[in-house]
């Protein structure tokens, strides 16, 4: 029994031990050198509720990006049908789910048709009535198609915020879909509100595109612009007067290549000036269509156009190998920083629009805390002061695995990386009863073995025996429900299932083991005689 109980003590001294280490760095940061090489440093989080922050719901534009879609639909139309010499009148996106083709002659009629069932699935073909000899075709997109598109872009805006947030370093952001493709972002404790909405919303689709020097700017912004091109600004803020200008610039409507082969952007500086900039790094593709964009276009000046604002146009001086590439402009560090990271984490696959947007300032968080630990120490106080009073010595040794209990659910949000939300506060509050509950159990059994005359060796063994299978239906039911909470629920309801569910498995750890312990040690090593319960 003395092996046994040695090995059982030190179990509970290691578990106290890793409690207090992964709860140090909640307390300070002034760590040695060593320290976070080996032990934890990351600390418990407060959710949004506690420590202030943003909260966002944010509407993703799907049906731009079924226009988008559609888009590159017709661009894939246009080379099929320049590769099978298929010649036509007119092909466009029609709204965001048709796209309308007339051929040139009803030769062809039947090999687009083939073309069209074989290549492109998602779409219905239908002919209709042409003007002359000019058969024309509606290709409509099936609404599985359209909502598979759809569905695909909030997942993949849901990605690339995601992962935007993260490079941004906000610790322990809430980003999850809703319905009505809306996204819900929770960033606590954001310092920066109003550069954290900028960088969420920022588009960020980048595209390159030739500078028209052939026409005239001046004609095209009195209204004749020539065809296949469009009129983009660059706008340039002055730091010091706060002064707008905007500069337009006559571009290809064409995109040459786009931000998608972008593998890495990192904040640079240049030599000439010690300026900021962007310096762009392309996979094996986007080299090579670099370096083939550029070595067709040298003395042409090719504009970097970000979210149809340009940000400079220089002129191709030579053929561009290796694939990388600079942006260069009047950036401050952060507007640098923050380009680097949207280029990094991709385009968003459809605009997004703030919908509610709402900041919790600090004293709500304060005033959150104070009272969520108000209430939990009044609360651990009442139970603390009433097991000694009904149950004597036993109480106490109820009590002390009570504020074990509270470590080790402490230190267990630390070791997952969980956030603690006033309703996880709650969930702490209400394992403390579970967790006493459990005592009671175990003494009110204890105290029947006594009265059947049993030793206290006798009585404590069966008074554990028999209130286990009621201790172990109890709690395994409502950590159930907890894990369901947690895996169906969200924000708040999560953080109170994440409290609840470490709670009971402490509450079961501590009253079952750890007390089981300290009487073994005074009824069974000590021979003490009389049981204070």
């Amino acid at each position: 029994m003395s092996k046994s109980l040695g090995w059982r003590a030190a179990i509970v001294a290691f578990v106290v031990l890793m409690s207090f280490i992964y709860l140090m760095p909640s307390f300070t940061s002034d760590f040695p050198g060593w320290w976070s090489n080996i032990l934890p440093r990351d600390k418990i989080h407060l959710g949004l509720d506690l420590q202030g922050g943003m909260h966002l719901v944010l509407e993703v534009g799907s049906l731009k990006a079924v226009e988008s879609h559609l888009e590159r639909v017709v661009e894939e139309i246009k080379r099929d049908l320049r590769k099978s010499k298929i010649r036509y009148v007119e092909l466009k996106r029609l709204g965001n789910d048709r796209i309308t083709l007339t051929l040139m002659g009803p030769e062809d009629k039947d090999v687009f048709k083939k073309m069209a069932e074989a290549d492109y699935p998602d779409f219905d073909e239908i002919s209709v009535p042409g003007e002359g000899d000019h058969p024309s075709f509606e290709l409509t997109l099936l609404p599985r198609a359209k909502t598979r598109i759809m569905k695909m872009a909030v997942d993949q805006a849901l990605e690339t915020i995601r992962n935007r947030i993260d490079q941004f370093g906000v610790s322990e952001p809430d980003i999850r879909p809703q319905q009505d493709n809306r996204i819900l972002i929770q960033l606590p404790g954001i310092k920066d509100p109003k550069r954290a909405v900028e960088l969420i919303g920022k588009t960020a689709l980048l595209e390159f595109k030739l500078v028209d020097e052939e026409h005239s700017v001046e004609d095209a912004l009195k209204g004749n612009i020539p065809p296949g091109d469009e009129i983009l600004y660059e706008v340039t803020i002055d730091p010091k007067t706060g002064r707008e200008t905007k500069v337009p610039y006559l571009l290809k409507r064409r995109t040459l290549i786009t931000g998608e082969y972008i593998t890495d952007a990192r904040v640079q500086f240049d030599n000439q000036y010690n300026e900021p900039q962007v310096s762009l790094s392309f996979d094996a593709r986007g080299a090579r269509l670099f370096e083939q964009i550029t070595g067709q276009n040298i003395k042409k000046r090719l504009a970097i156009v970000l979210d149809n604002n340009v940000y400079s146009a220089p002129v191709i001086q030579d053929k561009i190998s290796g694939g990388r590439a600079q942006i260069t402009g009047r950036f401050t560090m952060d507007e640098a920083r923050d380009l680097a990271i949207v280029l990094r984490a991709g385009a968003l696959p459809a605009p997004v629009k703030i919908i509610e947007e709402r900041t919790v300032g600090p004293s709500l968080g304060k005033d959150s805390i104070e009272k969520g630990f108000k209430s939990m120490i009044i609360g651990g106080l009442v139970v603390v002061i009433f097991m000694v009073i009904y149950y004597g010595l036993s109480g106490i040794i109820a009590d002390v695995a009570l504020v074990l209990n509270i470590l080790i659910i402490m230190a267990g949000l630390a070791f997952f990386g969980a956030t603690l939300t006033l309703p996880g506060i709650a969930g702490i509050i209400l394992t403390i009863g579970m967790s006493v509950d459990a005592n009671v159990l175990i003494f009110e059994r204890v105290r029947e073995e006594m009265r059947l005359g049993k030793t206290p060796r006798a009585s404590i063994e069966g008074g554990y025996s028999k209130a286990l299978i009621t201790i172990l239906d109890a709690q395994i039911t409502t950590l159930i429900a907890a894990l369901v909470l947690f895996q169906f629920g969200t924000g708040a309801v999560r953080g109170f299932a994440v409290t609840v569910s470490i709670g009971i498995v402490a509450g079961l750890f501590t009253a079952i083991f750890g007390t089981r312990i300290v009487f073994d040690y005074l009824y069974v090593k000590r021979r003490m005689k009389r049981i204070s319960i």
